[in-house]
């Protein structure tokens, strides 16, 4: 059962271009998408919000991650932030519409497995979706593969371990059974003549480089793709159209790539976006924030 997280007080007003950009997922995953944002938008402040009650999101049904979804949305809205993006696919499957909904007037970026790109570009007619349960029988993953892979008679293999998020939320423990089944998997995507991986998931392109190293290991010839950066560029050109991007000269001054950390409970007020770059708030109260302070630093240093 879901369990709510208290709704923070609305922090002080910013000016718009100074407003920090949400980013929402269940766990650390998001880390993935804000790695790129951070990369194309270096001037940017961004407050995160982290589910970690509640993770995984992958098996609930659509109603809870409906309404887990809002709640994190409303905590990103009373916090001031200029513009959200929903870091988790599952979520963005099932609740991206409510959200826009009850928010029309807040730029709310979803999530959606980079399945056209690898539809477009495959050549043996034949990709792989690695994604959660939820993500894989949404409606926007499969509007993709009825809008292109279908008129374009590419297959579409699609393929969940529950065990993944959990394992990217552990730090990716070698020790594990969970990397062998990803390994045996690769190599039945190679059987089934797949050219494309992509990963569905924002926890997933943490463990790319482990993919790809086993790619190249057997020689499977399966190129890996994620949705990442095309998010970042969508969220660059909102802000600039809505002429919101930081103007570099108005930051203020921090330490580079500062990182802090808090529970989602507490008031934004007891802290000071100009002392970090990244705000890092996790639902779950009993959280070690310097457990969660060591996971978020190994995952955007790595």
């Amino acid at each position: 059962m879901a369990t709510q997280a208290p709704i923070i007080p609305a922090s002080p007003s910013f000016k718009t271009d100074l407003a920090p950009i949400g980013i929402f997922d269940s766990g650390v995953g998001g880390l993935s998408v804000y790695l790129h944002l951070k990369q194309q938008l270096p001037d940017e402040q961004y407050l995160y919000y982290a589910d970690t009650l509640n993770v995984p999101y992958g098996p609930r049904p659509s109603a809870e991650i409906k309404e887990l979804t809002l709640i994190a949305v409303d905590w990103l809205v009373a916090a001031g932030c200029k513009l959200i993006v929903i870091a988790c696919n599952s979520a963005s499957a099932h609740a991206l519409q409510v959200a826009r909904q009850k928010y029309p007037t807040i730029p709310i970026v979803g999530l959606v497995p980079a399945l056209k790109p690898a539809v477009l570009n495959s050549s043996s007619k034949s990709v792989a979706v690695l994604a959660t349960k939820a993500t894989l029988d949404g409606e926007l993953l499969n509007a993709v593969i009825s809008d292109y892979a279908l008129p374009a008679q590419v297959n579409v293999v699609k393929w969940f371990d529950p065990s993944l998020v959990p394992w990217v939320e552990a730090g990716m423990p070698t020790q594990s059974e969970t990397p062998e089944r990803l390994k045996a998997q690769l190599k039945i995507f190679a059987q089934q003549k797949v050219d494309h991986l992509v990963l569905g998931c924002t926890h997933y392109p943490f463990f790319r480089e482990f993919v790809m190293t086993q790619i190249a290991a057997e020689n499977l010839g399966i190129k890996v793709v994620d949705s990442g950066a095309a998010i970042a560029a969508r969220v660059k050109t909102l802000l600039q159209q809505s002429q919101s991007l930081v103007i570099p000269k108005q930051q203020i001054d921090m330490t580079e790539g500062g990182l802090y950390v808090g529970h989602s409970t507490q008031s934004l007020e007891e802290f000071s976006l100009a002392h970090s770059k990244l705000a890092f708030f996790v639902s779950d109260p009993k959280a070690d924030l310097a457990e969660v302070s060591r996971l978020v630093n190994q995952l955007i240093y790595r």
